[in-house]
């Protein structure tokens, strides 16, 4: 009973924090697109939102491991409230180069406090299911992840809605002193949640097994290989090209995300059918970024023997979305399974280090690629990445980690704690 209440307080405050923050990526996004900001200088509000998710995930695990998951959940909420009501003071009239220097300061703020609020609630479902039920741990990391991009969706039509209706400033407000409510249930967790018993070093933080270095490796390539071509070159497309409005451009990513959650909820009974009820191991995500590197390749193919580029880019945003979305879900399950003892923290948080870095240079080439190549750029290098993960992937364990590699320690759930 203790560990289902704590798994709805993680879970309503991923929720909570995650409708901000995509709510604050389509203002952002949308509001200096109007003002006239080319694709690379939108790339580079992002630049340091992702930057600080590297340095956060590395950091914020280890922080865990010794401080518990309830002061890093706490401290990504409170931060993400500092970072809406930073932007809030922004003003159009300022030179170019302060005002991308503030939003890029603030963006920086949320980003920490993004990957330490996920880093947070992703490691917490460790800690709530026995041991020995893998099938159980794969089916709620992926309800929390695919509850959790469901809501982001929301969070794009909310955002596009609020621009419209309300000002980006008092949008802003809305969103921070709703969080404020949020963050108050968080504080009812136990205080000791993911706190490992023996403290671990610093340079510690490096020493992962090989199961979760490759791993990490091919979540670099696969979150990169998304956001080259979604990040920004998506949604200046369906503005500048197609000449969507604000609100258009949010509910119609807001759907897609929307969706995209949807399938990562149920991709347990999605993969279980060619793993025959079991739960997923090395190469369903091998399968699955080959699936991925073919979709990129069929849509470039689409754009260049179809004059619809619209409904070519339109349906090719489905199609990946639903591999990319049953991919993802194995890799969140992975990294929990390959984590062992009482440093789960520390090793999520190094993984998801990964995926912010591949963010990273998914955004800054998402606005360079655009920019200098189109779509169709964008599509190349979208391809290439998910090759690369692939590859990267084929050195995962197939039958699960050996029992050798695994730590004799066991954590104890929260419910006994």
């Amino acid at each position: 009973m203790t560990s289902l209440r704590n798994y709805t307080i993680v879970t309503s405050s991923y929720w909570g924090f995650t409708l901000t923050d995509g709510a604050l990526r389509m203002l952002v996004l949308l509001y200096f697109h109007q003002l006239g900001y080319t694709p690379i200088q939108l790339a580079f509000l992002f630049l340091l939102y992702e930057f600080f998710g590297m340095v956060t995930n590395l950091l914020g695990g280890w922080i865990a491991s010794r401080m518990g998951l309830k002061l890093t959940l706490v401290g990504g909420l409170c931060l993400q409230v500092g970072a809406l009501l930073m932007l809030s003071f922004i003003d159009p009239n300022w030179e170019l180069v302060l005002s991308v220097s503030y939003v890029m300061a603030a963006q920086a703020l949320s980003g920490i406090a993004k990957d330490l609020t996920k880093m947070s609630s992703k490691s917490a479902i460790k800690f709530l299911i026995p041991e020995d039920q893998k099938s159980a741990l794969f089916k709620w990391t992926a309800l929390l992840t695919g509850s959790k991009n469901t809501l982001k969706g929301v969070g794009f039509f909310l955002g596009g809605v609020l621009l419209s209706c309300f000002g980006f400033k008092h949008s802003l407000w809305v969103m921070a002193g709703s969080l404020c409510l949020v963050m108050v249930a968080s504080f009812g967790l136990p205080r000791n949640m993911g706190k490992a018993k023996t403290k671990s070093e610093l340079r510690q933080i490096f020493s992962k097994n090989r199961e979760i270095n490759v791993l990490s490796a091919a979540r670099f390539f696969l979150f990169g290989s998304r956001d080259i071509w979604f990040v920004v070159a998506v949604p200046v497309f369906l503005s500048a090209s197609l000449g969507w409005g604000f609100t258009k451009v949010g509910t119609f990513l807001a759907l897609w995300v929307i969706g995209y959650g949807m399938i990562q909820s149920i991709a347990p009974g999605i993969v279980k059918l060619w793993t025959k009820g079991n739960a997923p191991q090395g190469g369903s995500a091998v399968a699955l970024a080959f699936l991925l590197t073919l979709s990129t390749a069929a849509l470039l193919i689409g754009l260049h023997i179809s004059d619809e580029d619209a409904v070519v880019i339109l349906a090719g945003l489905a199609v990946f979305g639903i591999v990319f979305a049953i991919n993802s879900s194995v890799h969140s399950y992975l990294i929990l399974d390959y984590s062992k003892g009482d440093k789960v923290a520390a090793d999520v948080g190094f993984y998801y280090m990964a995926n912010a870095g591949g963010r990273l240079i998914g955004t800054l080439l998402s606005g360079l690629s655009y920019q200098s190549y189109g779509i169709s750029g964008c599509l190349i290098n979208t391809m290439i990445f998910a090759l690369t993960s692939a590859v990267i992937s084929m050195f995962l364990p197939r039958n699960g980690v050996e029992a050798s590699k695994v730590s004799p320690e066991r954590r104890t759930p929260i419910a006994h704690s």
